[in-house]
């Protein structure tokens, strides 16, 4: 029997979602679980971090943390613009096949070179997140596709809660690997249900894949933002990372340069345009502030009142972040319905605000645990609703040929707001370190330092997606040459 729910277009798309059926509540299920995958690759290795350090007997734990989100980077635009070319169902299946081998290496691995190198291969994950948003749009109609977006993008949030407490459970009975064995099943799995539930798109674009200007972009997102990590630990003049900057720096300056001679770049940069150059600041600056607040919570969660030190709440950490993960779900399922009303360029600018009140409130909740967790709550709303509408601005302002690519361009965004705000909030806490009853803590002076620069950034990605909104609306109002 035929689909009521399913239409025919003449876009290129065999068959398009126009409202909710079993079918596509199914496929929802399933991506969400890919971007569940993605937690237990990013996020859940930060629950046994202090057993990877002593089993590695290091204390590089930036590599052994941020090489997966660094890669990510690397693998995003490369995964991006063969997803537009090859399909990107295929290109799904074969990141998650990626993943899966990441994960096996980091098992096995007898050393933290090849630990690391195991990481970074993991770092193919991030691509799955923009995959599946870039998924969405071509099986969905553009509205319910915007609301699918944000339940996607943000449902993997509510595992999110369970994750924390069942692995350092099961860390303490079985150790450190057994993330990894969860990553490794969870990426299995998902491949195989994406192969079957999940219909090919049949919107391509014909053309090749740059390599090498695939290589000089990723490689040097990954060498510029690896100095930001490594600069606060090891100095940030030292020979190694100021090394890493220069050549980072050199690939980027090459790419640019390569990529406005090649007819088809893996990101052509001459036609990003204001409004999805404005989408990607504003991205970049409330993301990175809102993941460099989680670093934050779990500091002054740690801190208790009675050290007297200026800031902490002596709480457990997941008590603050399980309000953040609620925000969250809830975040990106308000952001889906209202880019289908206002717009995702309003709804961006929504969430730029709530996350500058969210941050702005710590300068108080850093020392009261009714305030903190509000301000969890709020940016936990942050997160799904710049997330989301990130997504969806992104993909509104390309052809369905291109979804992939600026689909990918939101994702390398948030690994590099994520690293560099993180780092950078590190070095202002260290910098400001001072000694109590012999032992070095953070200082207020620090705590509070980092707490203005993550306010700083939202404010400033509130003007920019105001100035984005403008920008739509006045291409809206004015007529194009064909109606004059």
């Amino acid at each position: 029997m035929h689909d009521s729910s399913i239409s025919s277009t003449s876009t290129g798309r065999l068959e398009v979602h126009t409202r909710w059926s079993v079918a596509l509540a199914g496929q929802v299920a399933v991506l969400i679980l890919v971007n569940a995958m993605v937690d237990t690759v990013i996020s859940s290795p930060l629950l046994v971090l202090e057993q990877m350090l002593d089993h590695f007997d290091t204390d590089q734990a930036a590599w052994l943390n941020a090489s997966a989100m660094l890669a990510g980077a690397m693998w995003a635009p490369l995964l991006g613009k063969s997803a537009d070319i090859y399909g990107k169902r295929k290109m799904l299946v074969i990141t998650l096949l990626i993943t899966c081998a990441g994960g096996l290496l980091c098992l096995l691995a007898p050393n933290i070179w090849v630990f690391v190198l195991g990481r970074m291969v993991q770092g193919a994950a991030m691509g799955a997140v923009f995959l599946t948003v870039a998924l969405i749009h071509d099986m969905c109609a553009p509205r319910i596709g915007m609301v699918i977006t944000g339940i996607v993008t943000s449902g993997n949030a509510i595992l999110s809660i369970v994750f924390p407490i069942l692995f350092e459970v099961l860390a303490e009975e079985f150790g450190f690997r057994i993330v990894f064995i969860a990553s490794v099943v969870f990426a299995a799995v998902a491949a195989v249900l994406v192969r079957v539930f999940v219909a090919e798109s049949s919107i391509k674009t014909p053309g090749r894949i740059d390599i090498a200007g695939a290589l000089l972009l990723g490689g040097g997102l990954a060498a510029v933002l690896s100095y930001v990590s490594l600069g606060s630990e090891f100095g940030w003049l030292a020979a190694g990372p100021l090394a890493l900057l220069i050549g980072g720096a050199a690939a980027l300056a090459r790419w640019v340069l390569v990529s406005s001679r090649v007819p088809q770049p893996v990101i052509d940069i001459r036609n990003l345009g204001r409004p999805l150059v404005l989408t990607l600041l504003v991205v970049v600056l409330g993301n990175g502030a809102y993941l460099s607040m989680l670093q934050l919570f779990g500091l002054i969660a740690e801190v208790s009142p009675d050290q007297r030190l200026g800031y902490g709440i002596g709480v457990p950490a997941g008590l603050l972040f399980s309000g953040v993960s609620v925000g969250a779900v809830l975040g990106g399922t308000l952001a889906g319905a209202l880019n289908t009303r206002i717009g995702p360029a309003a709804t961006l600018a929504v969430g730029a605000v709530l996350g500058a009140v969210g941050i702005a409130g710590l300068f108080v909740g850093a020392s009261q645990l009714p305030l903190a967790a509000a301000c969890g709550f709020l940016l936990g709303l942050t997160a799904g609703t710049l997330t989301t509408s990130g997504f969806n601005m992104a993909v509104t302002l390309a052809p369905a040929e291109r979804h992939g690519v600026v689909s990918s361009l939101v994702m390398v965004v948030i690994a590099i707001g994520s690293v560099t705000f993180n780092f950078v909030g590190a070095a202002v806490l260290k910098s400001t370190n001072r000694v109590v009853g012999g032992e070095t803590v953070n200082s207020a002076t620090g705590v509070y330092g980092y707490i203005g620069i993550g306010t700083a950034a939202c404010v400033i990605a509130v003007v920019l997606a105001v100035i984005l909104v403008r920008t739509q609306r006045t291409a809206r109002m004015t007529p194009s040459p064909a109606s004059s």
